[in-house]
């Protein structure tokens, strides 16, 4: 589903015009990722958490020069889904 479908949907249950919708859906994305950003995780009860996690520092391989690099440690964004969300898709998809 893309982001244009989702305004599809949405506006077609609200009666809300399209244009307000999508206005809506990129202001609720763009505070999760400035959220995120900010180092703040986001907690949606019965849906899910956006959280931050950590990755440690490895060594992975260049296989074109044959070479050892080091990846630094970063952080990146995660999605952790409600244990509501998880049963709803386990017992809706065949």
């Amino acid at each position: 589903m893309t982001k244009a479908e989702i305004v599809a949907e949405i506006s077609g249950k609200t009666n809300v015009e399209k244009v307000a919708v999508q206005h809506i859906v990129e202001a609720f994305m763009d505070s999760i990722k400035n959220s995120l950003a900010n180092g703040e995780n986001v907690y949606l009860r019965g849906f899910g958490s956006f959280v931050i996690k950590r990755r440690a520092e490895k060594t992975g391989r260049n296989i074109s020069k044959n070479t050892t690099i080091i990846i630094p440690a970063h952080n990146i964004p995660s999605f952790k889904p409600a244990k509501t969300f998880v049963i709803d898709v386990k017992d809706n998809v065949k």
